[in-house]
């Protein structure tokens, strides 16, 4: 393994180590507050932009191989899913949670809010950690004014649709993986994550997270704004909406079985 992956592997610790510290102090300082989730979701979407700017950098300016960036995102969720303490860490996780009733609307939008501040944060926090040059790949990177070009390699429509699948893909395993013991689920929806990101990783990242595509991509020249947007925010929800409706509404409904047109009625049965 070289240097710089073994640089960049300290520092991925380094922020998972001081996020989950950061949390437990949090947990104790804010307990009965009614403010601990709101600060959970600060540090864990905080740390899960800051880890994926690092992998990305590392599959992108390191050129490691697509195998070990694979295994990377791999691992890298497992750490997620068992760091986050309930944290949601995604805007279209948020609204399945507000519309299975399970937190209100306001919460949902106030955890919203700091997921994107987070991320936002995390955006402008990583590029003073790659200044200080603690690997040639930070330094390289920093020589290029720590540049990123838009992963998105395919026309808006394809892109959008792309985002959308792999939204749907996450969100149904963890729809029905939910009965799961938490130790094993974490791997389970870890490894269709990582499944996606190897399918959708061609076209646009398989980002699938609209705060965390807002850290990562949209600081990246080549599409506007818009165009962001419509791939990485509404994609998503779509794809959130489509598997939450397809398994709450349709699914049920087509399992039912229709009332038997020969069936005898009860109260005929019991005069005869």
């Amino acid at each position: 393994m070289s240097a710089d992956v073994t640089v960049s592997l300290a520092v991925l610790a380094g922020i998972v180590g001081l996020s989950d510290a950061t949390r437990r102090l949090v947990s104790r300082s804010l307990a009965g507050t009614g403010l601990c989730v709101y600060a959970l979701e600060l540090v864990s979407t905080f740390q899960l932009c800051c880890c994926t700017h690092e992998l990305r950098l590392l599959a992108d300016v390191g050129g490691i191989e697509p195998r070990l960036a694979l295994t990377f995102t791999y691992l890298a969720a497992v750490v997620h899913g068992l760091t986050f303490r309930g944290a949601i860490g995604n805007p279209s996780g948020t609204l399945e949670h507000a519309y299975h009733s399970k937190i209100s609307g306001g919460c949902a939008v106030r955890r919203i809010a700091c997921q994107f501040a987070a991320a936002a944060a995390a955006r402008a926090a990583v590029p003073l950690l790659w200044d200080i040059g603690l690997s040639r790949l930070h330094v390289r990177h920093k020589l290029l004014g720590f540049r990123c070009v838009s992963p998105i390699h395919a026309p808006l429509p394809k892109a959008a649709a792309v985002e959308l699948a792999c939204a749907f893909a996450v969100q149904t395993a963890i729809t029905h993986t939910r009965s799961v013991e938490e130790k094993y689920r974490v791997h389970a929806v870890a490894a269709v994550s990582a499944t996606v990101v190897y399918a959708g990783g061609s076209t646009t990242g398989a980002v699938f997270n609209p705060a965390l595509a807002f850290s990562t991509q949209f600081p990246c020249s080549g599409h506007s704004f818009l165009d962001y947007c419509l791939v990485y925010w509404l994609g998503p929800l779509l794809g959130m909406m489509s598997s939450v409706l397809l398994f709450d509404k349709l699914v049920p409904l087509l399992s039912r079985k229709p009332p038997s047109h020969y069936q005898v009625p009860l109260e005929t049965k019991k005069r005869t």
